[in-house]
């Protein structure tokens, strides 16, 4: 991060600071309280405010989470968003501990909350920033480091997001691919945007430390094979893999990138528990005509004067939300192909005000799960995993598509 910072602070909702770390001496912490509390009389709530302000020679920059303010200072010339960026990961870590970040949480655990922000942050310099490196040596049960204790593991181990000697009496491996389908059709029936956005997600629990390889019909592979790809293989756009923080100017993917841009083989050491492994992008007309959809609920938008609704479905139940001026149409299980009907009576008032402005329509909004099934046609080809012991890890592969941003406007 260009630019130590000179101090830490964490303030309450009034600018009062509650807990602060001096890590060069050149910002004191009643300076600090003093200017953010002139801050709040003057513009306001400073949530609303730029995160960045100068004051008497020293750059603040804070966030606010719940009713805690956390704040860094510097006399240097520092990189804004790297700091921003640093206070980001502070109450993660804090989550990950806590559960929640307020000023409740921190009274209730001052000892391990500076013994946080000693391994977080070095002279100003941010150092360890991921919850799960940082409980391997700060425990939730104890406050205090023991005397003397080594870094773990994964901070020195080469694979950085694993640690070593994890050990499971059944080795598992769950992999979900997860597409959420975002379409957007105008009045006139027409779609204006169509796209799949995928990812494939994972939870691991497996000993040791395990080298994995996953195999796609991705088309570019199956053509650098020389096998056939007609009607199989899928073009995926804009991939992304899991990326592993250490701290804030310092990351990891688990995947070799370099083995993926040269043979498209997805090989990875996987983190331990859930993450996402890859997320992609599909620009596509999607075809859900033929697929049984389930737990589908779909909102139609109503006056916000509409009174004693009368419903009938052919399908389904349908109640009226007057907290979201909508019916709710709820359907267990609709097959592609068939057609169902909702009637609606609504009573109206029989005076309206012809100088107000003509109310917003909001679209109609549609959710749905499509269980074993992807939009994009993505196959997981195999899902190997080899560890030097040799034990016999178990795969589960499952499909799902659901919607995403599925709109369909009235005007």
């Amino acid at each position: 991060m260009a630019g130590a910072a000179s101090a830490l602070f964490l303030l309450d909702i009034k600018g009062r600071v509650l807990v602060w770390r001096d890590y060069r001496g050149d910002v004191s912490a009643l300076q600090a309280e003093k200017f953010f509390t002139k801050l709040i009389e003057k513009d306001g709530d400073p949530d609303t405010q730029s995160p960045v302000a100068w004051d008497n020679g020293v750059s603040y920059m804070f966030i606010q989470h719940n009713n805690v303010y956390l704040m860094t200072a510097s006399r240097q010339n520092c990189n804004a968003a790297s700091h921003l960026l640093f206070l980001h990961r502070v109450v993660d870590v804090f989550k990950h501990y806590f559960e929640e970040l307020e000023e409740e949480s921190l009274r209730d655990n001052f000892v391990v909350v500076y013994e946080l922000l000693d391994e977080m942050m070095d002279f100003g310099y941010p150092q360890f920033t991921e919850a799960k490196i940082l409980s391997e040596f700060i425990k939730t049960d104890a406050y205090r480091m023991e005397v003397n204790q080594k870094p773990p593991m994964a901070v020195t181990n080469a694979v950085s997001w694993r640690s070593e000697g994890i050990k499971y009496k059944k080795n598992e491996v769950f992999l979900d691919v997860v597409e959420s389908v975002n379409i957007l059709v105008n009045s006139n029936g027409q779609i204006v945007r169509s796209e799949v956005v995928g990812a494939l997600k994972m939870r691991t629990y497996l000993s040791g430390m395990p080298e994995c390889k996953l195999g796609l019909n991705d088309r570019v592979l199956l053509e650098a094979q020389g096998r056939s790809s007609k009607g199989k293989a899928i073009d995926l756009d804009d991939i992304k893999f899991h990326q592993f923080i250490l701290t804030t100017h310092l990351c990891f993917r688990c995947v070799r990138l370099a083995r993926f841009e040269n043979d498209r083989t997805i090989a990875f050491v996987p983190p331990d528990g859930a993450f996402d492994l890859m997320t992609y992008r599909l620009s596509t007309q999607s075809a859900l005509l033929d697929s049984t959809a389930t737990n589908v609920e779909i909102e139609l938008p109503v006056p916000s004067d509409a009174t004693n609704p009368n419903l009938r479905t052919s399908m389904g139940s349908a109640t009226y939300a007057p907290e979201k001026d909508a019916l709710l149409w709820k359907i267990k299980s609709f097959s592609g192909g068939k057609e169902y009907m909702l009637r609606a009576e609504f009573s109206l008032p029989s005076i309206t005000d012809e100088e107000a402005a003509p109310e917003r329509k909001a679209p109609i909004r549609v959710k749905f799960e499509i269980p074993y099934f992807t939009v994009s046609g993505i196959q997981v080809r195999y899902l190997k995993i080899i560890e030097k012991s040799g034990y016999q890890a178990l795969p589960w592969v499952r499909y799902i598509t659901m919607a995403g941003e599925y709109e369909l406007r009235l005007i």
